[in-house]
């Protein structure tokens, strides 16, 4: 089987492509990371919540989307909704109201449900959360597992030391994983990612010595048996459901990809060590960077990967790339446009969620995945996305100018795109602007050529490129790529300090 990447909405790739138990361990991390408190819940009295509303409103909103997935819930579209998930969600309408964390909730028991399904009867399920509605997802988690023979296992609460503390309550430092396994039978190997024995709060009590080899015990007693039983202190232990050793991503860690909700190596190969084999088939429904897939990979365990952002599914090829020249011999990438027809499909989806995707597509597929997107919802310049190059030499110093990018779907354009983009490349003081069309644009590859050329003296001998450029999508359906001097550490650095400063466009 061919590790596998699917860029799309992972409700619909669940349920079209993942066949019923072929999943050895799933974890998912949604995109929700409000750190938002629900204590006020009860005050809607009959609308939304303020803070409710605050929390949500990048990401979840009652839309059509919404009702359409609860009444997949409550009319067992599929056949996997339980009885009493649909009776909760039931429930929760009237509680909660049509409003953001309600729509967050639906839209979670519509994947859980798919989840479930594609478990092996042997699988493991892990829920990464934080706690801002960690304790409606547990209801919805054991409404689905718990009442069909599976198991509640562990909260694990993964605590991190980074960023701010609160000045009016205690500072909040962790996150939530929920572990649930579909049966009473399930894989799990605590023994694989045992750690130091005193690794976090010490254990008090019990005998300590040394025996005739020079190796330091502690005998405990055992309520049970009224024995004693003897821990070494240089054996590992299986970690309790509170992890302390592992950090969250630093801003000088070499993990560090930029991404805004990265999880640390580290967490994913405990997780996949302890409740997979290595003949098991990890599935991350919401693969983001792809730590996931990449830790995964490394452990030689097969993988499925779904995002539903294509700046996501770029970040992962390229993360498995770097991790291996050949990781992508072995990888099926699907739902990513091969024609003139599933591009024109990706640049007319209506769904707000999904909307830019095509301009994302666009931008890295013709940089290379060198350029970075600009993630701005309106008034932004006409940019939709920079690269940096380097344009010439101070002494040691490379100086480096931007190539912009601007992404049009409509069938007709007039010179006054073009325009437009010059007076954008103007602005930034770029050195190039790239426009990149759905449908060929002869008439503007031709009054592309008024505005000259620009000298790049980073070349041995100087080079000149067009100083706008048309490019269309079966152009780059036929390979046609960025050809600028983009070495790789130069993007690694641009990237990291867009990131860092936020100050891109």
């Amino acid at each position: 089987m061919k590790n596998k990447i699917y860029y799309g909405d992972n409700l619909d790739v669940l349920r079209r492509y993942i066949k019923d138990e072929t999943v050895d361990l799933c974890y998912i991390d949604p995109p929700f990371n409000s750190k938002r408190n629900y204590n006020q819940i009860y005050n809607n009295i009959g609308k939304e919540d303020a803070a409710q509303s605050q929390a949500f409103t990048d990401t979840w909103t009652w839309d059509d989307n919404a009702n359409q997935g609860l009444a997949e819930i409550k009319t067992n579209y599929n056949g996997v909704f339980t009885e009493q998930s649909i009776d909760l969600i039931c429930g929760l309408e009237k509680v909660l109201k049509k409003g953001a964390l309600f729509a967050y909730l639906v839209s979670m028991t519509l994947r859980i449900a798919e989840i479930h399904r594609v478990l092996k009867p042997t699988g493991s399920f892990y829920f990464h959360c934080d706690p801002t509605a960690s304790h409606y997802l547990k209801l919805v988690l054991d409404a689905i597992f718990c009442t069909t023979g599976g198991d509640f296992l562990n909260e694990i609460v993964w605590c991190y030391n980074v960023g701010g503390k609160g000045s009016k309550h205690w500072a909040r430092k962790h996150d939530v994983i929920f572990f649930y396994s579909k049966s009473h039978n399930y894989y799990f190997d605590g023994k694989s990612v045992g750690i130091a024995r005193d690794t976090g709060t010490k254990s008090f009590g019990g005998k300590m010595g040394v025996d005739e080899d020079g190796r330091r015990y502690q005998d405990k007693l055992v309520k049970k048996t009224n024995k004693y039983y003897r821990y070494y202190v240089d054996e590992p232990k299986i970690p309790e459901d509170w992890w302390v050793d592992i950090n969250s991503i630093q801003s000088g860690s070499k993990e560090r990809l930029g991404y805004p909700t990265q999880k640390p190596e580290a967490l994913l190969e405990r997780i996949i060590k302890a409740s997979s084999n290595k003949d098991g088939i990890i599935l991350d429904a919401y693969c983001g960077c792809g730590t996931t897939v990449a830790v995964a990979q490394k452990l030689n365990r097969q993988w499925i990967g779904i995002d539903i952002t294509y700046q996501s599914i770029s970040l992962i090829l390229k993360r498995l790339e770097e991790q291996s020249k050949d990781a992508l011999d072995n990888v099926e990438i699907s739902g990513v446009p091969k024609d003139f027809e599933s591009a024109v499909a990706l640049a007319n989806k209506s769904d707000d969620k999904t909307r830019k995707e095509f301009e994302k597509w666009m931008v890295l597929r013709y940089s290379d995945n060198q350029a970075i997107i600009n993630e701005k919802k309106g008034g932004d310049g006409g940019v939709d996305g920079v690269a940096y190059i380097p344009d010439h030499i101070v002494g040691k110093v490379i100086e480096f100018k931007k190539v912009i990018f601007s992404v049009k779907s409509n069938a007709k354009l007039t010179p006054a795109v073009t325009r437009e983009l010059f007076g954008a490349v103007e602005r930034e003081n770029a050195a190039i602007g790239i426009l990149l069309t759905l449908y060929p644009m002869p008439n503007l590859v031709k009054d592309s050529k008024q505005y000259g050329l620009y000298h790049n003296e980073y070349v041995r001998g100087g080079k000149d490129y067009p100083k706008i450029q048309v490019i269309c999508v079966d152009d780059i359906l036929n390979g046609a790529i960025m050809d600028f001097p983009i070495p790789a550490e130069v993007v690694k650095k641009a990237t990291q300090k867009a990131t860092e400063q936020k100050e891109l466009f």
